[in-house]
């Protein structure tokens, strides 16, 4: 579970610096329009309901884990 963890993270920030290089000339427009925050709210929401969702998988998993080892 750990390796799948890492593996995550490392294309995590293998993909950043393609984000951070976005064009810029629509960024201007959206943040002049007042709609970049509308982006940034969608995309912050979007990204907690996925960890909420990994993360309750995750429990699931442990506990049925748990149960195997126990029987």
């Amino acid at each position: 579970m750990e390796r799948n963890k890492l593996i995550s993270l490392f294309v995590l920030l293998a993909l950043l610096p393609s984000v951070s290089m976005a064009d810029v000339e629509m960024a201007d427009t959206l943040r002049s329009d007042g709609k970049i925050y509308v982006v940034v709210t969608v995309l912050c929401i979007v990204l907690a309901v996925i960890l909420i969702y990994l993360f309750s998988i995750d429990r699931k998993v442990k506990r049925m884990e748990d149960r195997f080892k126990n029987k």
